[in-house]
This record gives C-alpha cells, structure tokens and sequence, in this order.
C-alpha cells in the first residue's frame, strides 16, 4: 500500500484525473475498477473517481509496485488493463497468436506503447498471474517470430526463457514450417514453382528491391509457391519461405509481374477494393523437428491453422 499527500497544487482536482497523472500506468479502466472495490480510498473512506480532492487529503492506494513505477518501453504492458488477443493454441510454455492486420508486433515498429501485440500478450500473462515480473531476474515473455504490421497471422510467443532458447534455435534451424497464402494480381507462370532472387534492403526507406542477379550487400531469396486459385484477375497462391527475407513474399511476386492485391508499397492500392494493407497472411504453422527439443518435444508433428482469413472469404468463398 502506498500514501500519497495531496497539496495545494493538487486541490480541486477530480480522483480519476489526479490519478492519470500521479500514476501514469495505471489504466483508467483498472483505476475506476480498484476505486469500485475499495483498493483505492481518500482519508480510510471509500470514495468516488469524481470526487474532489482538498488539500491535507491522503489517498491509500492497495495496487501493485509496478504500477508506481517511470513509464517506458518495459513496462508498457501495464497500461493494458484489458489485453485482446485472438489465441490459436496455449499451453504452459508458449502461445501461438493470430495477429490481425494493422497490429504492430513491437513499439519500434512505430506503434505506440501499450498498443503492440507483445504490450498485449504480457499485459495477458501479467493478469493470469503467469508471469511476475519482479519476480524474475531478466526474464520476460518474448515473440519468436514477427509479421509485418499490416500482415496478419500466426505470432509465437515464449512463456519461459527455456522455451524462448528452443524455439529461436528451431527457426535457424527451419524446424518450424510456415505456410502463408496470398491473393495477387494476374496468375504467375508456372502455377507451381520457385521464386529465386536476391533482395537488397534500402533501410531508409523501408522496402527492398530484387533483382536476378546478385548486387552488392543483396542476399539470396527463395519462395515456394501454389496457386490454389484463380478468377476475376486475381489468384490465390499458398507459399513457404525458404528464406526469411524482409518483405520477400510481396517484393518477389511484384517483380515477377504479380503484386499483392492491396499492397501500395510494391504494386498498388486498389481503389475499388478499398483494401488499405496488402492480400497477405501468415496463416499456417507446423512444428517439424528433427533435432532434441527438450521440453517442447510433444509438439513435433503439430499443425495449427488460422481458419478463416478475411480476404480468402471475401474473394474467393467457398
């Protein structure tokens, strides 16, 4: 429990608002919650969130150290008071998540704090009591993989430091399949094959370039894909990275003529659509170990899925 002293400069001010301010992590929903029961008084008494505050008053505040503490990157998880998740499978030692289109995985994506996806899933694990952050020496739940922010689907996330150290070791390794699938403009030629090329990332302005023989500082890229189905000048292609470069998926089919239906950055929007991020979705995920995996090896052979991906029904339904 901590007491805070109200003065002169804090007189005339409503709780709720006083409380914004002296602490700053505490979300307004979970502030409004604690005042509800009582975990938040003026003076021993119960109050309410639109009650004036007089100097000379002392506020009680039974909520947790975190809370009190400076705002930053770290704890930005305690601004969720209500985490959304859409969770495709969970056991005591990972989540695997659908990640919508739109939803940053990390603040430096430019997202702000408290509004990314792995802001969500610790602010979820901090309120199941999974995870107690001052509990632990280093450790906090980390993702495994990451998705463009305008690209939806499956997101790994580690419980604990031991899972953490498997699973980035299984995605060197490319234990871990990921499917995605796609629509794009026109139908590439063959309808099934392998894109190959070498990407050359432009950091400053956020997007690469491919071209058919290798540049200077250019990596090789390798995409397997399906084209699943065609109409209306549009088809829906699954593929696999072979490599896991930075935007592959959409610079690789825009080279080869058939850009992302939505995609503004490698082809272009399509007005009539009114899709404002790209055909695209990480939509599948199947543990294929083939080295030890310690505490995770009852998970080799597991497929997990995303069963309805927006765009798929919207374009091509059943």
């Amino acid at each position: 429990m901590k007491e805070l002293q109200i003065g002169k400069n804090d007189a005339g001010q409503r709780l709720d608002r006083f409380l914004s301010k002296a602490v700053p992590l505490l979300p307004a929903s979970l502030a409004q919650k604690y005042i509800r029961l009582k975990r938040i008084k003026c003076n021993g008494a119960r109050v309410q969130r639109d009650s004036r505050l007089q100097e000379g008053d002392t506020l009680q505040l039974y909520i947790n150290d975190e809370f009190f503490d400076t705002p930053r990157a770290e704890n930005a998880y305690l601004t969720v008071s209500a985490p959304r998740l859409h969770i495709v499978y969970e056991d005591e030692n990972l989540l695997l998540v659908d990640k919508k289109p739109g939803v940053a995985v990390h603040p430096h994506d430019g997202a702000e704090y408290g509004k990314t996806l792995i802001d969500h899933i610790q602010a979820y694990l901090y309120a199941k009591k999974e995870w107690q952050p001052r509990a632990e020496n280093a450790f906090t739940p980390a993702l495994c993989n990451r998705i463009d922010r305008n690209t939806g689907g499956i997101v790994i996330a580690a419980k604990n430091a031991e899972a953490l150290r498997i699973l980035n070791q299984k995605i060197r390794d490319r234990e871990i399949d990921k499917r995605y699938v796609c629509i794009v403009h026109g139908t590439p030629r063959p309808r099934r094959g392998e894109l190959r090329g070498y990407i050359f990332k432009d950091a400053v302005k956020n997007r690469v370039y491919v071209t058919d023989k290798p540049q200077k500082g250019s990596k090789t890229a390798v995409t397997r894909y399906e084209t699943l189905r065609t109409q209306n000048g549009l088809s829906l292609v699954e593929c696999e990275l072979v490599t896991g470069r930075t935007h592959q998926i959409r610079a690789m089919f825009a080279h080869i003529g058939c850009p992302l239906l939505g995609d503004g950055k490698y082809g272009k929007l399509d007005r009539q659509s009114g899709r404002t991020y790209q055909a695209l979705y990480s939509y599948q995920l199947t543990f294929r170990f083939t080295t030890d995996a310690g505490l995770l090896s009852y998970l080799n052979g597991r497929r997990f899925q995303v069963e309805n991906v927006d765009f798929v029904q919207e374009y091509f339904p059943d």
